[in-house]
């Protein structure tokens, strides 16, 4: 268990789409996946803190279309190095 008080650094992983103008494509689901993996496996480990749980219900001509995405938050102890080349790149 990793106490609330010693978190320093919260990334925030959104994986699925969340927009309905920028449909995620597979492949940027699939970066998103392995982030959390990384962050969640890498030294220094992070813990889940949250997870928000969402879904937008759109109409398109006659069909209703649901996007679905989750929100990682991901707490860490000391920020990674590898962390900041992601957010850069």
């Amino acid at each position: 268990m990793i106490d609330i008080s010693d978190v320093v650094h919260v990334k925030r992983i959104v994986v699925g789409s969340n927009n309905p103008t920028d449909l995620q494509a597979e492949d940027k689901i699939v970066k998103a996946m392995a982030l959390l993996n990384k962050c969640l496996t890498e030294p220094p480990r992070g813990r889940i803190l949250g997870i928000e749980k969402s879904f937008s219900i759109l109409q398109v001509g006659e069909h209703n279309v649901v996007l679905q995405w989750l929100t990682y938050h991901v707490g860490f102890t000391r920020r990674p190095y590898w962390l900041e080349d992601q957010d850069q790149g």
